[in-house]
């Protein structure tokens, strides 16, 4: 299997990166929701620059698949026998999918630069705050990027689902071409 998409199936890097985005999206979600349950103090603090330097990680890795879907353009779902209010929904869940990806990290790196500490990645890079200081744009999109999140983790529920119900239910080759190309 190639690289690039075919009209029929995806290609090795399309598959890479999705797979990527989802271990990555997991390992922030289950990161995040246990910083979201401690007081941050020297021990920890960590903690809180990896889940900064993994989510704009991510927001990188969602700009280079939308860049490469620009390139080698994913094949049409398949949609065979699927009602047409499902291939719609998909559609839009999937937009939605990377509305949020890139949404989410912006959403944390405002918030982090309104508390006035630095957003730094992976310990190296200092990245220029967006926002002054600013005690209520904090809680406003620290309280965005909650909200966002929850989103996106039942939109995961909505895809994981979708594919498996492909996979078990239709026994078509949806799940199969993004697992095997």
């Amino acid at each position: 299997m190639g690289a690039r998409n075919t009209a029929r199936d995806f290609g090795w890097v399309t598959r890479l990166i999705h797979w990527l985005t989802a271990l990555g999206v997991i390992l922030m979600l289950a990161l995040g929701t246990y910083i979201a349950s401690i007081r941050p103090s020297l021990g920890n603090l960590w903690l809180f620059g990896l889940h900064k330097s993994l989510g704009l990680s991510l927001f990188a890795l969602t700009l280079a698949r939308l860049s490469w879907h620009l390139l080698s353009p994913p094949p049409a779902p398949l949609s065979e026998g699927v009602p047409r209010w499902q291939v719609t929904a998909a559609r839009a869940v999937h937009w939605m999918l990377y509305a949020l990806l890139l949404a989410i990290p912006l959403s944390g790196w405002i918030a982090s630069a309104a508390t006035g500490i630095d957003v730094v990645l992976f310990g190296r890079l200092t990245l220029p705050p967006i926002v002054p200081p600013s005690e209520t744009l904090d809680r406003l999109f620290f309280g965005v990027h909650g909200v966002l999140t929850s989103l996106l983790a039942v939109l995961i529920l909505l895809h994981a689902g979708a594919a498996v119900h492909h996979h078990l239910l239709r026994r078509d080759r949806t799940l199969r071409r993004m697992i095997e190309g």
